[in-house]
């Protein structure tokens, strides 16, 4: 029996599918050492499908979520930073002030560098890493996003 245009549908819906579950391979990530706490499972439920234009992907690890390609990745359970001379950036979305200390990264995976910021004054803590093609100079929009999510968290000290 010939095969007609018939059969020819299902094979390109097959590699239709089998394309675009490339692109959705899991990002992999090392659990945070406190991944386990029931607060992050709190703040992964309250965070968005989408985060700077790029959409949520799925993870190697617990209490992580990642977003796009190059993913910005956010890990909770991460060692909360101590008193530190490294920048800190209070970003308000809402009526919610999360304190973020910021670090320049390289990073392998990515072409270019990437900013890691921490959550300072919360538990358990927070690590977001953007790549820099998806917040240029000005972060604040991207980690704003994270603001309600991470604002059920208590606030222990801030930033001076």
């Amino acid at each position: 029996m010939r095969a007609g245009p018939a059969t020819a549908g299902p094979a390109i819906v097959v590699a239709g599918v089998l394309a675009l579950s490339a692109c959705a391979s899991p990002v992999p990530l090392d659990p945070a050492p406190t991944a386990s706490d029931p607060a992050c499972a709190e703040v992964l439920m309250a965070l968005p499908d989408e985060v700077a234009g790029a959409q949520s992907r799925s993870t190697t690890s617990q209490s992580s979520r990642a977003w796009g390609d190059p993913p910005i990745t956010m890990r909770c359970g991460v060692t909360p930073p101590g008193p530190t001379t490294d920048r800190c950036l209070p970003i308000t979305s809402g009526d919610v002030t999360v304190d973020w200390i910021m670090t320049e990264i390289g990073d392998e995976s990515v072409a270019e560098n990437s900013w890691q910021f921490t959550t300072f004054g919360r538990e358990p803590a927070i690590q977001v890493v953007v790549p820099v093609n998806y917040a240029g100079e000005d972060v604040s929009g991207v980690l704003g996003v994270f603001g309600g999510a991470i604002g059920q968290l208590p606030v222990s000290r801030a930033c001076l």
